[in-house]
């Protein structure tokens, strides 16, 4: 199991475009994979979870991958935030 720290940076928070990213980038990794913000619990691999959580900007999430493939799963994810989900361009 791998657990990441992640801090949602990009200017709209965790929106539909957003979630749908984090979630297509998900679906092609055979671990599971949760988001924790707000003393909820959301699988991370599903729109409207992941849209339950309000995570806005600055909004502090933990994110839960485990499975065959979490180590290149948790760094995709990882990334996807890093990158602002691309919306800065």
């Amino acid at each position: 199991m791998i657990e990441h720290e992640l801090t949602v940076s990009n200017r709209l928070g965790l929106h539909a475009r957003a979630t749908a990213k984090l979630v297509q980038t998900l679906s092609g990794y055979r671990s599971s994979a949760t988001l924790t913000a707000k003393g909820r619990e959301v699988n991370a691999k599903s729109i409207m979870g992941v849209m339950l959580l309000a995570a806005g900007q600055g909004t502090q999430v933990r994110l839960r991958v485990e499975g065959d493939d979490e180590e290149h799963a948790a760094q995709a994810v990882v990334s996807l935030f890093e990158r602002r989900f691309d919306e800065d361009s």
